[in-house]
């Protein structure tokens, strides 16, 4: 019996990578019916993974939901006002994304024609895409052979290969593996198995498709991997507002685009000084930011 030389070297692969296949098929099984999957646009799948960064899925989907009928192409975001953007934001966090987003999709209209560029590289010129979001958006919504990297993939293979290998060493590894056919759905596959089942804390093993190939499984070593990194500490600040009345009309002030919270309304105030009272602190930044002598009456609340 003879084989095709097309068939040798898929023996060869599946030899090579007994994980991949079960992975693919976990996944077809077992991967969640988010509401950008079901139509995977180039335009859903990009407001869906800016919207994932550093937020969960299931906080997301009613943003993603409401932000697609409010603006269903990148030409309708394009033509919108960044404050009605940054309204339909509210409350979701970290509002560079969603400057960031307007600004690239006006790039896309004015530089690209309207059309999302296919390519990694290309993509990563846009404004708050990095290497991530490049490779997830080429990947999925263009089927383009370019692994990605997050914490759900660290974790996986770390234990897959019971290595604790930097970002390059590991990618070159996936690129390597990667399915041509289907790099989306192994690039989703790999984040949904550390999201839902090689967590960071109790794995399920037990259920893990990849359990057979797993070497931190074998050795007993799960809970070694991947290497533990240290966390900056987060810093806490008291900061004071003031609510500033005048013949029944309250001023605020817009924020700078280019500072934390860009573009949204607060009221006059900042950090207290190490010393000061809530009073003090309210006079010195009002006079600094406004140039306004006031004299604090009560305060309404701390939160």
């Amino acid at each position: 019996m003879q084989t095709t030389r097309m068939e040798e070297q898929a023996m060869n692969r599946r030899a090579r990578d007994p994980w991949v296949s079960p992975l693919l098929r976990w996944f077809g099984r077992n991967g969640e019916p988010m509401p950008w999957r079901r139509r995977p646009t180039p335009w859903r799948v990009w407001v869906s993974e800016i919207m994932l960064q550093q937020t969960q899925v299931q906080t997301v989907i009613p943003y993603f939901d409401r932000f697609i009928r409010r603006f269903p192409s990148l030409r309708s975001l394009a033509r919108a006002d960044l404050h009605d953007v940054l309204k339909l934001w509210e409350g979701l966090g970290y509002y560079s994304r969603a400057r960031n987003l307007h600004r690239a999709a006006r790039l896309v209209v004015s530089d690209h024609g309207g059309r999302i560029p296919r390519n990694a590289d290309a993509l990563r010129q846009l404004p708050g895409i990095g290497a991530y979001t490049a490779a997830a958006v080429a990947s999925i919504a263009f089927r383009q052979p370019v692994p990605l990297w997050d914490g759900n993939v660290r974790r996986v293979m770390a234990r897959l290969l019971a290595r604790n290998d930097p970002p390059r060493k590991t990618l070159a590894y996936l690129q390597d593996h990667l399915p041509a056919s289907r790099p989306g759905d192994f690039n989703q596959a790999l984040m949904e198995l550390g999201r839902l089942v090689c967590t960071p804390r109790k794995p399920d093993c037990a259920h893990c498709p990849l359990r057979h190939a797993c070497r931190a499984l074998k050795t007993g070593k799960t809970a070694a991997f991947p290497a533990r990194v240290a966390r900056l500490a987060v810093p806490c600040y008291d900061v004071v507002a003031c609510v500033m009345k005048k013949n029944g009309r309250i001023l605020i002030a817009r924020r700078k685009t280019d500072r934390m919270l860009g573009g949204l309304w607060e009221f006059p105030g900042g950090k207290r000084e190490p010393g000061e009272t809530l009073e003090q602190t309210a006079r010195r930044e009002t006079r600094e930011e406004l140039a306004l002598d006031i004299e604090p009456q009560e305060i309404l609340c701390v939160v």
